[in-house]
């Protein structure tokens, strides 16, 4: 046996451990279903191995987990017969949390119960909860296919460090034995733990194992008590949620079995469990979330879909199966066609797993669409009313995704988004909405993207759009630019940018409003000409304006021409940007601009127009310092 080896926690797994002695989850019985949850894991990550490899099952295909526990050492055990652990993966798995975001769980850790319990789920930390109930933990594993003196025990007590040995053990598998506290020795019961394993595990597909209790007499009849046999005894139905029918399964356990493959202590917004035959045949059990993980952003993460064949466990994340706008969505795929060997490779290239994201997709977008209907709907709910507003909060920008990335549904996806407009901040206005109040004359759909929604709303580039009543729709999401690039029109008419182009309100301007813009551009040409040749550095073009009201000055992209807010986000991502000059159009009748054609300091007052214009709209002044010392100039 080797010398035994004490080792530290990161600094940030020694802080959480703190937090979760000291109660995280509101819910402490939790704990049971986070480890028998990692130890089904482990079970199905032998199974999937063992497909290369059948001498991994040793003497013991048959895979289980049991539960036992034993008053007079005040211990719990939660043992399985999976793959296992080597030490070195004991000591990266046990002594690491999250391995690459553990810094930024530790950042997110609010000091809320509520809270951050949630967050323990989502960086899948579940080993972790036994310390809500022990004040050690044991951990004693061999890896399948390893010779028994390659067994390893861990040790901590949920301080500062942990101990880790080599040791000699038969069987492969792990066993998590927690020393409770004293506060929790109500879980040393037989029938408290089968109630457990009855609300949050009774869907593992593999059986859960106790020991049979019986009845003891006291001596001379006189009294008695409950016993442990030898016996031990199935106590879930150890059948996959899944392959069961709809009509067997309640909506309590859908949403426990989302609660164990998610990790979220939420329950789900929606679920769809679907057999679908034909030429590809599977079954799907698909979820939408009630809130986003904390690396939704992260297009690399892992998908929340797993695959199974034939209920044999494959992979936890297989991205092949849904697009990537849809990472959000939890649940199982069970196909009865693929090979128990599939690879990722082979995923990217069967016919079948097409079908199986083709078919999914639509079944996601369906159950996105029944909640969008219910905001509308009369008998639901108040709470099934909020339900899309919820979900859109959310995850609605990452659903714009799809406008670029899945054009066979997007016209689907179209009718799902929700936008801010002039009229509401919140974002309650989906297209259809919008076009059925258009303006009479109206022949488009205007909208402007801004790097916040108050940027938007306070744009000078709205003021004719305001003045005419015209309603404008409002994106502050930073996918907003490069997804409405992919959406030319909706429904027959097209979408506009109120900040490229020329504005063309085509009826809704009068003609004398137009005869007059016409007639102030020709009168304005010499301090056009000059304002050009001034910023020709900087402006593409200068223009008089007709989408100002108020105020002196905006910029504009060309039709068909790169946003300065999406050339800023590019060089903020790393980027290469080409030189892009934009249009500056001029309000001919401010009292700023009129002072131009007789002002000594027409190059200044030039540029800070132009500065100024970027200003408005977020950006910044290629010079600052310049900037600020023409204004100081003029001022004195």
């Amino acid at each position: 046996m080797s010398q035994k080896q004490t080792l530290s926690f990161q600094a940030e797994v020694a802080q959480l451990l703190h937090l979760v002695t000291h109660s995280l989850y509101s819910n402490k019985e939790i704990f049971l279903r986070e480890l028998i949850s990692n130890a089904s894991d482990a079970c199905d990550k032998l199974r999937f191995e063992a497909l290369d490899n059948n001498a991994l099952y040793e003497s013991a295909p048959s895979l289980e987990v049991r539960v036992s526990f034993d008053k007079a050492a005040k211990t719990l055990t939660i043992a399985d017969n999976g793959i296992g652990l080597s030490q070195q993966e004991a000591i990266d798995n046990l002594g690491t949390i999250a391995k690459s975001g553990t810094r930024e769980f530790m950042g997110k850790l609010s000091g809320d119960q509520k809270a951050d319990a949630q967050l323990i789920g989502q960086f899948g930390v579940g080993f972790y909860s036994g310390f809500i109930v022990a004040d050690k933990i044991t951990v004693e594993s061999r890896r399948a296919g390893a010779a028994p003196e390659d067994g390893v025990r861990w040790v901590s007590g949920g301080a500062g460090d942990f101990e880790v040995e080599t040791i000699t053990r038969e069987q492969r598998g792990t066993s998590v034995t927690l020393h409770l506290r004293d506060d929790a020795l109500d879980y040393l019961s037989t029938w408290k733990l089968k109630a457990i394993v009855a609300k949050y595990s009774d869907h593992i597909s593999l059986p859960i194992l106790m020991r049979k209790e019986e009845w003891k007499e006291g001596e001379d009849n006189k009294g008695g008590e409950m016993v442990l046999t030898d016996e031990w005894e199935t106590v879930n139905q150890a059948s996959a949620l899944w392959s069961r029918a709809k009509k067997d399964i309640t909506p309590e356990q859908y949403q426990e079995f989302y609660k164990q493959i998610s990790h979220d202590s939420e329950p789900p917004l929606a679920w769809s469990h679907n057999r679908v035959e034909g030429s590809t045949e599977y079954v799907q059990l698909l979820y939408i979330p009630s809130r986003a993980p904390f690396d939704l952003w992260n297009r690399d993460k892992a998908a929340g879909v797993r695959l199974y064949v034939k209920r044999v466990f494959i992979m936890d994340d297989a991205e092949a199966l849904l697009p990537v706008y849809l990472r959000f969505v939890k649940g199982v795929i069970d196909s009865a066609d693929l090979p128990l060997n599939v690879s990722r490779e082979l995923l990217q290239e069967s016919r079948d797993v097409k079908a199986i994201r083709d078919g999914s997709t639509k079944r996601v977008l369906s159950m996105l669409e029944d909640l969008a209907k219910l905001e509308k709907d009369e008998s639901a709910s108040e709470e099934d009313k909020g339900k899309y507003a919820k979900f859109y909060a959310e995850f609605g920008a990452v659903l714009k995704e799809g406008l670029g990335e899945d054009f066979a549904n997007q016209e689907r996806l179209c009718k799902l988004l929700r936008f801010s407009s002039t009229t509401t901040d919140a974002p309650t206005v989906s297209l259809a909405d919008y076009k059925a109040r258009m303006k009479e004359g109206q022949e488009a759909i205007y909208y402007i993207t801004a790097e916040t929604l108050a940027a938007a709303k306070s744009s000078p580039q709205l003021e004719v759009f305001r003045k005419k009543g015209i309603e404008v729709l409002l994106m502050a999401d930073r996918v907003d630019e490069w997804a409405l690039s992919h959406l030319q029109e909706f429904d027959g008419t097209p979408m506009q940018s109120v900040a490229k182009g020329a504005v063309d309100l085509g009826s809704l301007q009068d003609e004398a409003e137009k005869k007059a813009a016409e007639e102030a551009a020709e009168v304005f040409k010499p301090v056009l000409d000059k304002l050009k040749e001034a910023l020709k550095d900087k402006a593409q073009d200068v223009r008089v304006t007709s989408r100002l009201v108020d105020s002196p000055a905006c910029l504009v992209a060309s039709d068909g021409g790169m946003s300065t807010q999406l050339a800023r986000m590019l060089k903020q991502a790393g980027q290469k940007v080409p030189d892009l000059k934009p249009v500056l159009e001029v309000n001919a009748e401010h009292p700023l601009v009129k002072k131009l054609e007789s002002s000594d300091h027409f190059d200044d007052l030039a540029h800070i127009l132009f500065d100024q214009a970027l200003l408005a709209e977020g950006g910044l002044p290629e010079d600052p310092a310049a900037y600020v010392k023409r204004v100081n100039a003029l001022l004195a």
